[in-house]
């Protein structure tokens, strides 16, 4: 059998924390930690290493977002998935820019939460429906009109670059397999590729790389 997902809840708030452990737990994924602070998160993160985070911005110092980039730091194949109250774009940015691959606003339901926990895990972006295209919007805002990306090494192919789109776009792997009909291990193998050439580790990375050269927008042909 799997292994189930290994979890670390961050918030300040007893209450909401202990409801969040046990919506999760009830969902088959393993609690190894709570913190209430960003000190304790740090410090039980680096006890227990989990496999994601669900995390609150608003929590004692250090801050939710510098606790997102210093896990991330320190182990860059586990996910920071931010659970706040705050859906406003400074905050949902700052997340982003730290790490996290995940966003959800304390409204989202137990098995909005649960099933965001899984994608996350699984390498992919979630947020509540609306931030996704706030913090895309806002990447292709900061970043020069039709600035084509630029590899340190190889170039990349015409089909590496139309994966690297639905990357961006937060579309899995499946779901990029079956709009160009191709297997999941084709895919993947043109990710690796892309990763290899971009000189990058990770899906985490490679989606910022994309946001940031505007290849989340609309395709150019």
């Amino acid at each position: 059998m799997t292994e189930p997902i290994r979890v670390m809840v961050v918030d300040d708030h007893p209450l909401w924390r202990d409801a969040v452990e046990r919506d999760l737990a009830a969902a088959g994924l393993e609690v190894v930690a709570t913190a209430g602070t960003g000190t304790e998160a740090i410090n039980r993160f680096r006890a227990t290493q989990p496999q994601v985070v669900v995390l609150d911005l608003q929590i004692p110092e250090p801050t939710g977002v510098e606790v997102t980039a210093t896990v991330l730091a320190e182990a860059p194949s586990s996910r920071v998935l931010v659970l706040s109250a705050s859906g406003e774009q400074d905050d949902v940015l700052a997340a982003v820019k730290a790490g996290a691959t995940g966003y959800l606003v304390k409204s989202a339901s137990s098995a909005e939460l649960v099933a965001a926990v899984r994608r996350v895990a699984a390498g992919d972006s979630v947020f509540t429906p609306g931030l996704a295209a706030l913090v895309l919007g806002e990447f292709r805002r900061m970043t020069a009109p039709d600035q084509p990306p630029a590899p340190p090494g190889e170039r990349l192919t015409e089909r590496e670059v139309e994966i690297l789109r639905m990357v961006a776009k937060g579309l899995s792997y499946k779901q990029i397999a079956e709009r160009l009909v191709l297997s999941h291990r084709t895919v993947q193998n043109h990710v690796q590729n892309t990763l290899r050439k971009l000189q990058m580790h990770n899906r985490v990375q490679l989606t910022r790389y994309a946001i940031e050269q505007g290849l989340d927008g609309p395709d150019d042909d």
